[in-house]
């Protein structure tokens, strides 16, 4: 911002630097590009990214079915497990085996974890299956793939932010390179005579 207001104040300055006008112009020329292009890139990925996550909803939802299972009997921990001392998500759940029938009709039994405090045989829960019966993890829902999708623009658009930002900064630098090293060419002329008498008459 600083090089930005420069522009102003430097318009007709007489110790004014061709460098310093190029520094101001490009601090410029970056703000707008991420005021206008960083947005656009956002709502851009963010509109693609919630079609495909959309889509994906209806897609999962149309394969996968709620179905009832039925517990067949409490089984053990599972030496997968973690300490038993330790709290996670899932101490909510119990490990049973649970039998249920597919939507094609298909009957299936295997190890559930069920949302159930005390399984006895013949509790009933509810759990996800494709439309051959195998178990599949509960489908997207919309709220949380918008969510996503929102998410998604935001850090495209804080992205693009970035990366112009990291390309005013690049080439400020190369600019200030370039003038050290005239100021080196410049220094290494007049060395030999700085502070002579009658030097350049």
């Amino acid at each position: 911002m600083r090089a930005i207001s420069g522009l102003w104040r430097w318009r007709r300055n007489p110790l004014c630097r061709a460098t310093d006008l190029a520094e101001a112009w490009l601090a410029l020329a970056a703000l707008l590009l991420v005021l206008a292009a960083a947005p656009l890139v956002g709502v851009l990925v963010g509109g693609a990214a919630q079609d495909a996550l959309q889509r994906s909803v209806r897609e999962q939802h149309h394969a996968r079915r709620l179905v009832t299972a039925t517990v067949v009997r409490e089984l053990g921990r599972s030496p997968l497990d973690a300490d038993p001392e330790t709290s996670t998500g899932r101490d909510a759940r119990t490990r049973v085996l649970a039998g249920w029938t597919a939507p094609d009709g298909t009957a299936h039994q295997g190890p559930v974890l069920a949302a159930l405090k005390n399984p006895r045989p013949g509790d009933e829960f509810r759990i996800w299956t494709d439309r051959h019966g195998r178990m599949v993890a509960r489908p997207l829902d919309s709220v949380t793939a918008s969510t996503h999708a929102v998410l998604a623009g935001f850090g495209a658009a804080l992205l693009a932010g970035g990366l112009v930002e990291g390309g005013r900064r690049l080439i400020v630098w190369r600019m200030v390179r370039r003038r050290y090293a005239r100021w080196d060419q410049a220094w290494q002329k007049a060395g030999p005579d700085w502070g002579r008498t009658g030097t350049g008459s």
